[in-house]
C-alpha cells in the first residue's frame, strides 16, 4: 500500500513538474499589442465580410492578436503556433496595415486571394484546430473583391496622376 502511495506521489509530482516546465518553455503569448486605427478593419472602404474572415480565419497568423484556445497554452501546440504566428507577420499583417504601400497593400490582397483560391491559406495544418477559420465560397469572394477594388482604385489613381499637368 505504501508503495502505491510512494508510485502516486512520484508520478503526480512528476507531472506537476512537467506542466510546469511546459509552461516555463512554451511562448508566454503570441499576442502583440494593436493600435485599431493601423489595422486594416479600421481603414476605409474596408466591408464588414472581409473583417469577419479575416478575424476568424486569418487573425492568428496575420494579425497581432491571437484567439487563446487550449492549444496555444500547450507545448508542443503552442511552439508551433507562435512560429507559425511568427512568420505569417512577417509576409502579412492585416495589424499593421497602415505600414504597408498602397502598392504593397495591393499586392498583398492579390496574393491572399490566390492563395485563398488555390486552397493554400488557411494552412491543413491550422485547419486541424480551428475547423471554424476554413473558408466558404462567400469568404473567398470576400477577399478576391477587397482585392479587385484595390487594383481598380490603384488603377484609376494611377490615370489621375497622368492627368496632372
Amino acid at each position: 500500500m505504501r508503495r502505491t502511495v510512494k508510485r502516486a506521489g512520484i508520478v503526480g509530482a512528476g507531472l506537476v513538474a512537467v506542466i510546469a516546465a511546459a509552461g516555463i518553455v512554451g511562448p508566454q503569448s503570441t499576442s502583440l499589442p494593436v493600435d485599431s486605427t493601423h489595422t486594416i478593419q479600421a481603414q476605409p472602404g474596408t466591408s464588414s465580410a472581409l473583417s469577419a474572415v479575416l478575424d476568424r480565419s486569418c487573425g492568428d497568423c496575420h494579425s497581432n492578436t491571437i484567439v487563446s484556445r487550449w492549444y496555444t497554452r500547450v507545448p508542443p501546440f503552442s511552439t508551433v503556433l507562435a512560429r507559425g504566428a511568427m512568420e505569417g507577420r512577417k509576409v502579412l499583417n492585416f495589424s499593421e496595415w497602415i505600414s504597408y504601400s498602397p502598392t504593397q497593400q495591393k499586392a498583398l490582397l492579390v496574393a491572399s486571394c490566390s492563395d485563398v483560391t488555390t486552397g493554400k491559406m488557411p494552412g491543413r495544418a491550422y485547419l486541424t484546430f480551428r475547423r471554424d477559420a476554413q473558408l466558404s465560397s462567400d469568404d473567398v469572394a470576400a477577399i478576391c473583391s477587397a482585392a479587385r477594388q484595390a487594383e481598380s482604385s490603384t488603377t484609376s489613381t494611377a490615370r489621375q496622376d497622368r492627368r496632372v499637368p
